[in-house]
């Protein structure tokens, strides 16, 4: 198997209190990094949110296509509301294996907001990618999933504008020019900042297999999943539910991973309403009357597939495997933060290797969250150049749609 990569690892309170030292920054983002930024020690509404709305990806991921039908925004080339089937993987491989959620978190800077403003350079007929609103469940279909959705995002990215903070204090130490707390205000004035909720389905055991766990020198062999090799797993494709790829925002913050099995834990049918926890004061509930009627489903205590998760490819063209703990938040650098720190930090190729069939008992599912936090569009993200992310994005978002 790949070896799995200890993550540089920080508390929320080094975070605040602006004690994370430099060096540290290099070690998780810098040029022989992997990347990726552990923050522990987050603040206590993170797990109940994460359960609760790693939850509903289950519920939502199995509504019936006709309402599911009705989420969809294609003229936003399917970044707002929901898509399946939608984005093509490695290959021009249009991708089944996963559906998502979009939606614009334009609300953290104003809550009235759906999505950013429109310019005179960005507008809703141009890129509607980043300016065409959010598309909702209503209430009566998934009751309380918006609140929770918000609620989350809000969260993560609280804790992404110290991140932010820090990354700053490297560039202002390590770059000439560079712009006091820029990326800060980056992360915390974006209304393009967008999040994406994943339910990846369980996989037929009746289809071929996920890969098998691979050796370490089939894991970094670059003929691997090329249909080179032979045993372990050397002729599959390793990057199978989510093809390696780099994000193009700044950070993009991550949940762990929760597993469900949904033969057990029937996201289909309905559920009983979520009660106050019984260790707050008395009269006090966790929401606001009436609580949202279904309830967060049982998650497994680990994937039932070791080998299963994210895995990154270090600067080295090594393959790791990272865990991301429960109890904490993960941040990787995007392709814009490496053009804003002028690749003194780099974006990491990453992907997601699915669950085999043959290791779960019943049907399991891996729901997360990501969200990425970027630039508003008119923003420079290549100051030698002169490239805003608007036009950066364009690109990418060009690459990776079905349309």
């Amino acid at each position: 198997m790949a070896p799995i990569a200890k993550a540089v690892t920080v508390s929320l309170k080094e975070l605040q209190d602006g004690t994370v030292s430099l060096d540290t920054l290099k070690e998780a983002f810098g040029p022989d990094s992997l990347g990726i930024l552990l923050v522990k020690d987050v603040p206590p509404d993170y797990h109940r949110l994460r359960h609760h709305l790693l939850s509903y990806s289950s519920y939502l991921g199995n509504l019936p296509k006709s309402q599911l039908d009705k989420l969809e925004n294609e003229k936003a080339k399917y970044l707002t509301g929901w898509s399946l089937g939608k984005e093509t993987l490695k290959d021009g491989q249009v991708d089944t294996l996963k559906g998502s959620f979009y939606a614009n978190c334009a609300f953290y800077v104003d809550p009235t907001l759906d999505c950013a403003a429109p310019t005179a350079e960005f507008n809703a007929d141009g890129f509607p990618e980043y300016l065409s609103p959010n598309v909702w469940p209503d209430e009566a279909t998934l009751p309380g999933f918006r609140r929770t959705f918000e609620d989350l995002c809000r969260l993560v990215i609280d804790v992404a504008v110290l991140v932010a903070r820090a990354c700053d204090r490297f560039a202002e130490h390590e770059i000439p020019g560079y712009p006091a707390g820029y990326l800060e205000r980056v992360v915390r004035t974006s209304t393009t900042t967008k999040a994406r909720l994943l339910h990846y389905y369980p996989q037929d055991p009746t289809h071929l297999p996920s890969p098998l766990a691979m050796s370490d020198a089939a894991a970094n062999d670059p003929s691997a999943g090329s249909g080179h090799g032979g045993d372990e797993g050397e002729g599959e494709d390793e990057d199978d539910w989510c093809a390696t790829h780099l994000d193009h925002g700044c950070l993009t913050g991550l949940t762990s991973a929760m597993f469900v099995d949904e033969s057990a834990s029937d996201p289909t049918v309905a559920a009983p309403e979520i009660e106050a926890a019984p260790s707050l004061p008395a009269g006090e509930v966790l929401w606001p009357s009436p609580p949202p009627p279904l309830s967060p489903l049982p998650e497994l205590d680990a994937s039932p597939d070791p080998a299963a998760g994210l895995y990154v490819k270090s600067r080295s063209g090594r393959t790791a495997h990272v865990l991301i703990p429960r109890d904490c938040l993960a941040f990787q650098t995007g392709e814009a933060l490496e053009r804003i720190t002028r690749g003194r930090f780099k974006a990491v190729p990453h992907f997601v290797r699915g669950a085999r069939a043959e290791l779960c008992e019943g049907r399991v599912a891996r729901n997360t969250l990501a969200v990425f936090t970027q630039p508003n569009l008119g923003e420079e993200v290549d100051m030698e150049r002169h490239v805003s992310f608007g036009e950066f994005a364009r690109e990418i978002v060009a690459k990776n749609t079905v349309f």
